[in-house]
């Protein structure tokens, strides 16, 4: 197969990963309410977890000491990441949370700028800059004033960016999938670990729920371990930079999921913000064509 037809099939992955963390949205607008956030990530980790590895079975012989180290350096970043987003979001509006989480597109190119001393070229950085600047328009409804909880994001972004980073160097040596699934379990083990401390006892009444509990297995099954299996797979195949311009297409989707299934408000600010995010996708992949 071609070069450019896997770098163009693993960008369709990466898009469809956001496609599945934005119809998220809709699908745990409220289960939040009733399942506490930490114990949100652990039982989500958890599924994706226990999932992949049945699936990949005769894989799990294959972990070794390189693996257990580097799928844990992303698993760490990523839990970090959550970790600040869900308690950054108690004292921030969810607009301001979804767009300083998705400031990863800026830091992405230039953390890497930072360490390999390689210009991402001007082409990325103004992708980049219009990946930004279409989701504020997305997500910013309020006042720009910031707070506590958006500098906690504000950190959450950078560990977003760091995953995205580690998961692209990682990959150039280990099998992907093997460092999906020690990535989904050092997160899992974290949130465990952790969720007494932050939420309390563990809301296993929460899961008799039918409501709850599918909410949890869409997390759980496509929003954790399909989508960062599809993320861990295609980045494989597409430039760093470029996969954080595609990944912030989560904000699109998941706007254009609560205009169409929760009748949500989709104003002309936004529907510009969507025009410049596809921009910036055209932008970064332009080479591809």
């Amino acid at each position: 197969m071609r070069k450019n037809t896997i770098a163009i099939l693993s960008s369709l992955g990466m898009l469809i990963t956001t496609a599945i963390w934005g119809f998220a949205f809709v699908v745990v607008k409220d289960t939040v309410d009733t399942v506490p956030p930490v114990y949100m990530m652990a039982f989500r980790f958890t599924i994706a977890t226990i999932g992949l590895t049945l699936i990949c079975v005769k894989k799990i012989k294959k972990i070794n000491p390189s693996i257990l180290l580097h799928g844990g350096i992303i698993g760490l970043c990523l839990f970090l990441a959550y970790l600040l987003q869900t308690i950054g979001i108690q004292y921030t509006t969810a607009g301001k949370n979804a767009f300083l989480t998705t400031v990863y597109v800026i830091f992405v190119p230039l953390i890497l700028w930072l360490f390999t001393r390689k210009f991402p070229g001007i082409r990325i950085i103004i992708a980049s800059i219009l990946a930004l600047v279409g989701v504020a328009l997305l997500t910013l409804q309020d006042s720009l004033i910031m707070n506590k909880g958006d500098v906690m994001t504000l950190f959450c972004g950078i560990f977003f960016a760091l995953q995205i980073i580690f998961i692209a160097h990682y990959n150039a040596t280990e099998d992907a999938i093997l460092l999906t699934i020690v990535q989904l379990a050092t997160a899992a083990l974290l949130s465990w670990i952790l969720a007494p401390f932050l939420d309390g006892p563990a809301p296993l009444e929460q899961l008799t729920n039918t409501r709850t509990l599918l909410s949890i297995l869409y997390l759980g099954i496509f929003s954790t371990l399909v989508a960062f299996l599809l993320q861990n797979i295609c980045q494989k195949y597409t430039h760093t930079s470029v996969a954080a311009i595609i990944l912030s297409l989560e904000a699109f989707f998941g706007v254009a999921f609560s205009w169409i299934f929760l009748g949500e408000t989709l104003t002309p600010t936004m529907i510009v913000g969507c025009i410049l995010l596809f921009l910036a996708i055209v932008l970064s992949e332009i080479d591809l064509f």
